[in-house]
């Protein structure tokens, strides 16, 4: 290929780049920060971001029953939707059973997923009280705290995870 076809590609490409970061659709607007505030639900795992309020498990069952059993079955044992309870000591098994009470390093985690996604037709649509009681009944369903704790901004980040030690940091810098 001669020069001249090499430079005028060059110059065809670079123009017709130019002309697509130029020419945008100019679709939306900026999101303002109190906008954003209502879709800014990420909580790590020390609980940084929990929200006032309390649930216990006996609270969490009625809600469960209400709003989670359609999918994970009546004592969240799965079908259609993923299992949540059960599968302790099966991990390094042939079939491993991943549930909360298993695989899930921090209940934290399951606070803000059920916060954020559940239940699946009508997401955020629970109540911070609601969210803590759900999460209570699975981590007291799984055996992880007795059924007569009530889960709060403190409580939560303290529960111990089954198999929270058998997670690693991959990309450090990430963290905050």
């Amino acid at each position: 290929m001669s020069m001249l076809k090499i430079a005028a590609a060059f110059v065809l490409f670079s123009g017709t780049a130019y002309a697509a970061a130029v020419e945008t659709p100019m679709l939306g607007k900026p999101i303002s920060p109190a906008d954003l505030a209502p879709w800014d639900l990420s909580i790590g795992p020390d609980g940084a971001g929990l929200p006032a309020g309390k649930g216990s498990a006996k609270e969490g069952k009625q809600v469960f029953a209400e709003k989670c059993a359609y999918c994970h079955g009546a004592e969240g044992q799965g079908t259609p939707a993923d299992r949540l309870v059960g599968g302790q000591g099966t991990l390094a098994s042939d079939t491993p059973v991943k549930t909360v009470g298993s695989f899930w390093p921090y209940a934290t985690t399951l606070f803000d997923f059920v916060r954020r996604a559940m239940p699946l037709n009508q997401p955020q649509t629970l109540t911070s009280d609601e969210t803590y009681a759900v999460s209570a009944y699975i981590l007291a369903a799984n055996g992880i705290i007795k059924p007569g704790e009530v889960m709060n901004a403190k409580t939560l980040p303290k529960v111990k995870m089954p198999n929270q030690g058998n997670f690693f940091i991959v990309y450090p810098g990430n963290l905050k």
